[in-house]
């Protein structure tokens, strides 16, 4: 497994916008402001519920669509991953690093851990090259119940 540096706070928010920026993108306000709250977020979150956050810190309306454009800058970027099976987003801690990524989903609380394994995604991407496909982008999503749900149906 790559070791890798995880980020927090203003650190993580300086991650993102040197991420964006060897892309050639502005750090704009208002891609800090999503980015912000993205990142302050318990767990995924969807497109409408960063819509509403950032229109609270705004003070006025902000459209899920400008919220899907910025976020899908994110994911191109590496500074948000989608958690596909639920149409929502996290941001990513370690943005300078490439991986794909591996999301185990609590059904009980929606809960998502975030954990890589090169060798894991690389034997994934071998099988499937394999079998005569190209991957793009594999996703790995487990569904299933987190230990603090486990302890709390045995209790």
């Amino acid at each position: 497994m790559v070791k890798h540096r995880e980020y927090e706070g203003e650190a993580l928010a300086g991650a993102a916008e040197r991420a964006l920026s060897e892309r050639g993108e502005r750090w704009t306000e208002m891609r800090a402001t999503v980015f912000s709250v993205l990142a302050s977020m318990d767990g995924p979150a969807s497109a409408y519920d960063i819509a509403d956050a950032v229109s609270q810190r705004r003070g006025k309306r902000v459209a899920p669509n400008s919220i899907y454009r910025i976020l899908d800058l994110f994911v191109d970027s590496n500074v948000a991953k989608r958690v596909e099976t639920e149409n929502a987003y996290v941001a990513n801690r370690h943005p300078e690093c490439r991986h794909d990524c591996i999301f185990l989903i609590c059904k009980e609380c929606g809960g998502i851990t975030h954990f890589d394994d090169d060798d894991l995604a690389e034997d994934m991407r071998n099988r499937a090259e394999r079998l005569g496909f190209q991957p793009l982008e594999p996703v790995m999503e487990v569904r299933g119940v987190c230990r603090a749900c486990s302890a709390a149906e045995a209790a």
